[in-house]
This record gives C-alpha cells, sequence and structure tokens, in this order.
C-alpha cells in the first residue's frame, strides 16, 4: 500500500479537491441537500471554518481553516464522505475491490490537499474556487452559480456580484481579497 505524505501541522488553512469516482455523474448537485446535512453533522461534531467551497455537478474545491490544535481534516472528509453516501440509495455497481472493503463506489478513495502557505496562497485558492463554475462553462456570471461561497463574499462585501465573469473589462482577479485571518 502506498504511504501517502501528508502534512499534520496542526491549525492552518487548507485547499481540498475531492471527486466523484464517476466523474460523468451529477450526484452533489442532485442531492445537495445531503451533502449540506453530512457537512453539518461533521462540524456538529469537529468543528472548523470554510472559508470557501464550491459545489460543481462532479467534484468540490474548499478551503478550510481548522482549529488551532487540531490537525484531523482527514477524520473530517471520511466523516463527510460516509453520510453522504449512506444517504445515497445503493444503485451503483461496486467493484469486488470496493465490496470487499465494504465500499461503494461514490468517491474516488484519494483526495487532493494543500496547505496554504501565506496570505497571497490563500486569495489564489479562493479565486480558483469561486471561478471553478465560469473556468468550466457551466455559467457566464458567477453569481449565477448557486452552489458557491461566491455569493457569502458579495453579501460581505468582500467581491462584486460581477467579479469574474460581469463584464469584458478584465476577469477580476486580485480587486478584493481575503485574509488569510478570515477577516
Amino acid at each position: 500500500m502506498s504511504n501517502y505524505r501528508r502534512d499534520r501541522s496542526a491549525g492552518g488553512s487548507w485547499f481540498f479537491t475531492v471527486n466523484l469516482a464517476d466523474r460523468r455523474q451529477r450526484l452533489l448537485l442532485d442531492h445537495v441537500d445531503a451533502l449540506r446535512e453530512a457537512f453539518r453533522y461533521t462540524l456538529r461534531r469537529h468543528p472548523f471554518r470554510i472559508e470557501a467551497i464550491v459545489i460543481m455537478p462532479d467534484h468540490r474545491h474548499a478551503v478550510w481553516t481548522l482549529p488551532a490544535a487540531d490537525a484531523d481534516y482527514p477524520l473530517r472528509w471520511r466523516l463527510i464522505k460516509t453520510m453522504f453516501t449512506r444517504s445515497l440509495p445503493p444503485e451503483e455497481r461496486v467493484r469486488a475491490s470496493r465490496r470487499d472493503k465494504g465500499e461503494r463506489y461514490v468517491w474516488q478513495r484519494r483526495y487532493w490537499e494543500h496547505r496554504l502557505r501565506d496570505e497571497q496562497d490563500f486569495a489564489r485558492h479562493i479565486d480558483y474556487i469561486h471561478n471553478n463554475p465560469l473556468k468550466h462553462g457551466y455559467v457566464s456570471k458567477l453569481a449565477d452559480w448557486p452552489w458557491s461561497s461566491f455569493h457569502r463574499y458579495v453579501r460581505h462585501g468582500l467581491l462584486p456580484e460581477d467579479w469574474a465573469g460581469g463584464d469584458d473589462e478584465g476577469d477580476g482577479f486580485g480587486e478584493r481579497r481575503v485574509s488569510i485571518a478570515g477577516d
């Protein structure tokens, strides 16, 4: 078995990409309420701050900040994935290798994580998350994608509603930034 090297530093902010096993599915949007409940369940038991998030049909990106003495983001992702999977009817085909381990074929086994190093790294990843629906061609204006923390940033005056996709005067990157401390 592979020994994946993960940064286990307590606290800090992290960027994540988590994918469905079958990238042709739309489970995350088709069952977005179950996904929200899985997040709420996990947050109640193991708090963390969601700095930014976007839910796409087949994957999601997020930036989390963990409590100062805590580095256990794998536990949190395991709970979110498990709770979401349990909410789904068992309709997918399961390979023998997964069935033997009691797994379903909903999620890719691994996910991408990156510890954010500084304010610039933090801001770049927040921008990436918010721009993702536009990048994938789902919308022509980010305000039209309902499953994103972009709307929270607009409500709090951190980003304009036409950021990165409003008019043709540029992409809007860098106009306003959020600090790593969430200020």
